[in-house]
């Protein structure tokens, strides 16, 4: 993305961050309030978050090296601490040499690519302050969080927080401008005669469960459900032929993709929505306020997955569906029961909304401008 660098006034600051886009799509909404507020922005994720670059508000991108601590896989430890140390020195050397001046924060936003330039800045001494998107902080961030300047959070209360010497902050998740576009579009429960608009995704890694599972749901689904029934489903390319052969079997109406760009735009489109639990999902379905089945994915990390649906779901804004405890026939007969409920649609999709944070960006950014200092940078000059 083009920078336009006649606006900058107010420091650089430079975001750290895992590269997959619950990590990436934060700190971009985040990049994005700080550009509009005359900073700098850098990134610095991995090799997986340098493709991402383009769509970045980054007047550069770092491919930093990293790797992720494997403790069951202990001969692989020396590799990986070798590849942080490795990380943590090229990350130190950028911010050193960072033009116009180096930065005057560094904010992170989980995953193991943000440790090397985290712990760079701690050594640096530039105010660090890291985002934890789920409602369990993940190892990357938890690795750090006693010494940095402030912790901020995407949920009221997170598990395993470690004790602070910095600021806790609740500020919600950002999200990127195209998903707030979607915050004024309205929730219009389905009629009992009209099209029913569901909404499939899972991700990178959960998309594959939902191309087996999914075709059986809408097979078990009533005929008198199936008639008006519109369904977009993303599914891995590898998967689609078959996915498309399975709907055309049972003649359900589909559209299947292994990527949507406008995705936001179609939730907003949906009645229901079907997919997994990441921390941008829920972020972005609280926005744009529609009500979800969520299947958290069974293999995630301290099961952050789980624990973010459970905080939806308590809130009243969707349902929460374990996939090992889940047949095909239980969901049928859930979305039949939604599908001539819509107050309960209405309700959930309100509960939704009210559980949003659409200024999360803007106090994440007033976070970072409170702790960052051109102290740091009279620091590294002098050295």
């Amino acid at each position: 993305m083009n920078i336009d660098v006649s606006t900058y006034q107010r420091g650089v600051v430079v975001l750290a961050a895992g590269g997959t886009g619950g990590h990436l799509f934060p700190a971009q909404a985040l990049g994005e309030a700080l550009v509009a507020r005359g900073l700098l922005v850098h990134l610095m994720t991995d090799a997986r978050g340098v493709e991402f670059g383009n769509r970045f508000p980054a007047v550069a991108v770092h491919a930093i090296p990293s790797a992720t601590i494997t403790l069951r896989k202990p001969w692989r430890v020396p590799g990986q601490l070798y590849r942080l140390v490795t990380g943590f020195m090229a990350a130190r050397r950028i911010m050193a040499d960072m033009q116009p001046e180096p930065p005057v924060a560094v904010v992170g936003f989980g995953g193991y690519p943000s440790l090397p330039p985290l712990m760079a800045a701690l050594q640096l001494k530039i105010p660090s302050i890291i985002h934890e998107q789920n409602a369990i902080m993940g190892r990357a961030n938890r690795a750090v969080a006693k010494y940095t300047s402030a912790v901020a959070s995407s949920f009221p209360k997170i598990a395993n927080l470690p004790a602070l010497k910095g600021d806790f902050a609740f500020t919600g998740n950002p999200v990127r401008s195209i998903v707030m576009k979607q915050w004024d579009a309205p929730y219009v429960p389905p009629e009992a005669d009209q099209t029913f608009r569901v909404l499939i995704f899972g991700g990178s890694q959960g998309a594959h469960f939902f191309s087996e599972f999914m075709p059986k749901v809408i097979e078990a689904l009533p005929r008198a459900v199936r008639r008006h029934l519109k369904i977009v489903q993303q599914v891995r390319a590898e998967d689609i032929d078959e996915v498309q052969a399975d709907y055309d079997r049972i003649g359900a109406e589909v559209k299947l993709a292994p990527f949507f760009a406008d995705l936001p735009k179609l939730i907003a489109m949906s009645h229901l929505v079907i997919c997994r639990s990441g921390a941008s999902t829920i972020a972005e379905l609280a926005i744009v306020g529609r009500p979800a089945i969520m299947v958290p994915l069974p293999h995630a990390i301290e099961n952050d997955q789980l624990k973010n649906a459970q905080s939806f779901s308590t809130a009243g804004a969707g349902w929460l569906m374990q996939q090992k405890d889940t047949s095909h026939e239980e969901m049928a007969a859930f979305i039949t029961r939604m599908r001539f409920q819509p107050e309960e649609l209405t309700q959930a999709a309100n509960a939704a909304k009210a559980f949003a944070r659409p200024d999360a960006a803007e106090l994440l950014a007033n976070l970072v401008q409170k702790h960052a200092t051109t102290k740091a940078v009279e620091e590294i000059v002098e050295e």
